[in-house]
């Protein structure tokens, strides 16, 4: 089966664009109904991505996988954040991201989450351990902090 590309515009378009929409879904929905569906997208996303990396319930050391994560959606993949390191700590995993899309244009003080974008980390992380986890988006670089940090625990 073929896939329709863009022949002049290529793979990419504009964060501001993506940012008009994930606004106007907020509009039409309501903030929390918006987050959740945008979450649900990036880890369909991320298990997807994970599966193409090979990394599904592979016996990948985590930096290797957070390696090729960080290609694959950094400055030589498809620009969604740039992903600085992921660690675990006891039985949390903690991502630590820039520039993601979400934090994208919006003013310091903001108290938006990262939504796709920490669904797209969930994903590939659970695609990875094999186990279902719960994420939340815990610092935020709109509040001050370096990163925007995703943590991560075991559910069950």
């Amino acid at each position: 089966m073929s896939t329709a590309m863009r022949e002049t515009l290529g793979n990419f378009s504009s964060v501001v664009c993506l940012k008009s929409i994930i606004v106007g879904i907020e509009d039409a929905l309501g903030e929390k109904a918006t987050a959740i569906s945008l979450i649900a997208a990036g880890r369909a996303r991320g298990k997807k991505l994970a599966a193409e990396l090979g990394l599904s319930q592979a016996a990948v050391p985590l930096s290797e996988a957070t390696q090729r994560l960080a290609q694959a959606l950094g400055p030589d993949g498809t620009r969604l954040l740039v992903l600085e390191k992921i660690e675990q700590e006891g039985d949390v995993i903690k991502a630590y991201t820039r520039e993601t899309v979400c934090s994208t244009g919006e003013p310091l003080g903001s108290t938006r989450k990262c939504t796709f974008t920490l669904g797209a980390v969930w994903g590939a992380l659970e695609a990875l351990t094999g186990k279902r986890l719960k994420g939340k988006h815990t610092v935020s670089v709109l509040q001050g902090g370096s990163h925007d940090v995703f943590e991560f625990t075991q559910l069950g």
